[in-house]
């Protein structure tokens, strides 16, 4: 029955790790949409190999241990197939080096398999086994390297292979600690003298990997001391005390190990330094939360992204390609070898064996956890291997040797289990457990559905630029459908290119390096193909691809013969200018400079972020001037007169900044409009707007420069039409007003003022301008700022506009 069972769950394994090799396969095709590339193959040899050895230790099983527990083997071959396949996917070199040791592996667990009845010779040279790990571990402290060629020294070995003694000590503590406490009886081990040797060589081991600064694997051997002297006892006192002096040492390690200290840190929070001491938890929180519910796709994630993927980071990987699905039915394979360890464990005939399969169990549940936990941000970061996943030979070696041993003692063999007195430690250890990876369901589910946007849209998150490099992004153009910012190339080498860079500070840019800014981030949906296509092409696109579908292509209200004309008269002078039309909020032209070009990026971006001049700053926007007399006229047609502006300045400002906040919290308003500040400064937009009532009929419009999307399926949609508010002057006293600022023989009106701080030594020349109330034409209002005292071109800059717009 067992070996039918273990057959039947073995097939449907290989199956799955059969459609997995396949699908990497094709990914390439998916991932360019097209069927005119290399298709990956390589990754067929670590199938083949581990099917082939896969039949092969069944067959061996069934003849030696034809009573074997039936899911061991199958749960341990489904994790090592998945993390063997995802290391060829991840790098086809290591991939082949983690076949070899696979093959390898299997056979030494076939030797231990047929060595079976020889299980009590580890009880009697316990000691043996414990000193040669000892000595080999302290060897490493002389003659330890690296394979990486920097990092710290864990490992000996030459010639391109290497083995990290630490791994094995593991298994030989699990072994000694075993058979030290078989050999007395629970109660006699309560007396604290009769627990100094076992007290004193995890000390020795705890010592060697503080000296080494192997800080994952001394978490362990602490893990597996408490859990060993628990089960032994039975006593919660001895757990209590245990698990006390373990976190006093933790807070000491904290106080005065810089490595403790940078990684717990580094947990509580990682946001402070995301490029450097946290920039792996963040790249696997990134990775985690891409993968969202169903994954990815294998082979078409990202995971290279994080470092040491094949290793450290392999659940993260993983958990990119194959989702929270796959997080779980990974987590559903630990739980069915945990549980069936402590089942084996409390199943198995004397003392020895019960404490072992339990050891082996403590072993690779907690060191799971703490690298699942790890990865998650759920524990600190440990840097210890996933058994049976990661990368590395020692860490694949113990942990199938482990297995060999747990499924040598599942074997009844016509054996009744020993007498237990008190199984609820045992109980109490599969309980914990359980509630670990509960607790790392419920941290990736958080990641994944509820920060997972956050996440992604993180200027750090290299993901995001790679799927541009895939997936066309849309085009902004100009009222006249003139291209502004649009994406060139083929699948795999997409560009995007900035067709006219004076507008950088106002349509943004998206970098890989500097995230995104102005149009492209506030429009970021539509131009990913989020937004404005239909619900059941993004979820299949997201479901086949991973990616999102192309772009959608977003027309706004610039004119650019309008904005070439503005640029040309700002020149090299800095200051600001908007044009809109009152009556639709448009924006016509929106000049920022000095200027910058988004196709510069690469190599001046640092210098932008550090130039004094400012030039990412959207001036006409953000910028933030003082405004003095400046908005005169509106002053008139609220108050009749100018006279007492300092009287009724107050009022002014309160309700403009009920206006600009009503204005802001409009649903598709796509600039920001700031508050204004109690100083009395404004952005030229602001001004545009409070003076918009003036060529207005008295109703202040909503600026947008957003106009309309390209749907796939109905072409041009225009955007709503924002609502406009209306003002508190009356259009008797606002036509009274524009008459005293009329501009002779021109259907408009216009004011300047300069501004200055005084001590500060800025000077600024404000200048309004607006079509007159009985002008017949689509109404315009022009603001243009200044940052030097020059009357002079405002007032060029004015006609010249005005005349264009005419025009």
């Amino acid at each position: 029955m067992s070996i039918s069972t273990e057959g039947r769950l073995l097939r449907w394994a290989g199956l799955f790790l059969f459609l997995y090799t396949l699908i990497l396969t094709l990914a390439p095709t998916v991932r360019e949409r097209s069927l005119e590339v290399d298709l990956r193959t390589t990754h067929w040899i670590g199938f083949v190999s581990w099917s082939v050895l896969a039949y092969l230790i069944h067959k061996a099983a069934g003849r030696w241990l034809p009573d074997r527990d039936p899911f061991l083997l199958p749960s341990a071959s489904l994790l090592s197939g998945l993390g063997l396949l995802t290391i060829w996917r991840l790098d086809g070199s290591f991939g082949l080096r983690q076949t070899i040791w696979y093959s390898l592996c299997i056979g030494i667990l076939a030797l231990v398999l047929w060595q079976r009845s020889k299980l009590d010779t580890l009880r009697r040279y316990k000691y043996v086994l414990l000193t040669g790990g000892f000595i080999l571990t302290a060897l490493t402290l002389i003659l330890g390297t690296n394979p990486m060629g920097y990092g710290p020294r864990l490992w000996l070995g030459c010639c391109g292979i290497y083995f990290q003694p630490s791994e094995p000590l593991k298994l030989f503590l699990v072994i000694y600690l075993s058979a030290y406490f078989a050999d007395r009886h629970p109660s006699v081990l309560e007396n604290w003298p009769l627990l100094l040797p076992s007290l004193l060589v995890t000390g020795i081991a705890l010592a060697l990997m503080f000296v080494q600064r192997d800080l994952g694997t001394a978490s362990i051997f602490a893990i597996i001391l408490t859990g060993m002297l628990f089960l032994a006892t039975g006593s919660l006192k001895v757990l209590l005390g245990s698990v006390t002096l373990f976190v006093l040492v933790l807070c000491s390690g904290y106080l005065t190990v810089d490595i403790i200290r940078a990684r717990v840190e580094g947990w509580i929070n990682p946001w402070l330094d995301p490029a450097g001491g946290s920039y792996q938890i963040i790249q696997s929180l990134l990775a985690v939360a891409n993968g969202g519910i169903f994954g990815r796709g294998p082979g078409l994630g990202n995971p290279a992204l994080v470092p040491v993927a094949i290793s450290d980071f392999i659940f993260a990987a993983i958990a990119e390609e194959t989702g929270l699905a796959g997080i779980i039915g990974l987590l559903l394979l630990m739980w069915m070898i945990l549980s069936r360890g402590i089942s084996t464990s409390l199943n198995a005939p004397d003392r020895f064996r019960r404490l072992l399969s339990a050891g082996i169990t403590l072993y690779l549940g907690s060191q799971s956890a703490l690298i699942i936990g790890g990865n998650l941000r759920l524990l600190p970061l440990t840097g210890v291997t996933l058994p049976f996943l990661s990368y590395g030979g020692s860490s694949l070696l113990t942990s199938i040797t482990a297995l060999g041993i747990l499924l040598i003692i599942s074997a009844r063999e016509d054996r009744e289990p020993a007498p237990l007195i008190n199984p609820q430690p045992y109980y109490f250890l599969l309980g914990l457990l359980a509630v670990f990876l509960v607790g790392i369901s419920i941290t990736a589910s958080w990641w994944t559905i509820l920060r997972g946007p956050d996440l992604l849209s993180r200027t750090d998150n290299g993901r995001r630029a790679i799927a541009d490099r895939y997936v066309r992004r849309g085009g902004i153009y100009d009222r006249n459908n003139l291209p502004i910012n649009i994406t060139t190339g083929e699948s795999g080498s997409l560009q995007r290119m900035y067709l006219y860079p004076e507008l950088g500070a106002i349509t943004g840019y998206t970098h890989p390096i500097y995230g995104q800014a102005g149009i492209e981030s506030t429009m970021d949906d539509f131009l990913r193909g989020l937004r404005g296509n239909p619900l059941s092409l993004i979820w299949w696109n997201q479901l086949v691809y991973g990616t999102p579908p192309p772009g959608i292509d977003i027309r706004l209200t610039i004119d650019l013969s309008l904005q070439e004309a503005a640029d040309r008269l700002l020149g090299p002078h800095t200051g600001a200018i908007v044009m809109l039309n009152p009556a639709s909020g448009e924006i016509l032209a929106m000049a920022s400079h000095p200027a910058f070009d988004p196709n510069l990026l690469d190599t001046l971006g640092q210098d932008l972020i550090g130039d004094p001049t400012s030039p990412l700053l959207n001036r006409a926007a953000q910028g933030s001037y003082p405004i003095l007399d400046v908005l005169d006229p509106l002053f008139r047609a609220k108050f009749g007169t100018v006279n007492q502006r300092k009287q009724y300045m107050d009022e002014m400002v309160a309700e403009l900044e009920s206006t600009f906040s009503a204005l802001t919290e409009l649903p598709a308003a796509d600039l920001p409009l700031p508050a204004t500040a109690p100083d009395i400064r404004m952005s030229p937009l602001q001004v545009a707007a409070a003076i918009s009532p003036l060529s207005n009929g008295g109703r202040l419009s909503t600026p947008r420069i957003v106009q309309a999307f390209n749907s796939y399926q109905t072409g041009w949609i225009v955007f709503a039409p924002l609502p406009s508010i209306d003002s508190s002057a009356s259009p008797s006293r606002i036509e009274e007003a524009v008459r005293a600022y009329p501009l002779v023989g021109k259907p408009f009106w216009s004011h300047s003022a300069n501004a200055s701080e005084g001590n500060l030594g800025g000077n600024w020349t404000w200048l309004i301008a607006g079509t007159d109330p009985e002008w017949g034409g689509s109404p315009i209002v022009l603001v243009s700022v200044l940052e030097e005292d020059n009357p002079i071109l405002a007032r060029v800059i004015r006609d010249e506009l005005l005349n264009t717009a005419l025009d």
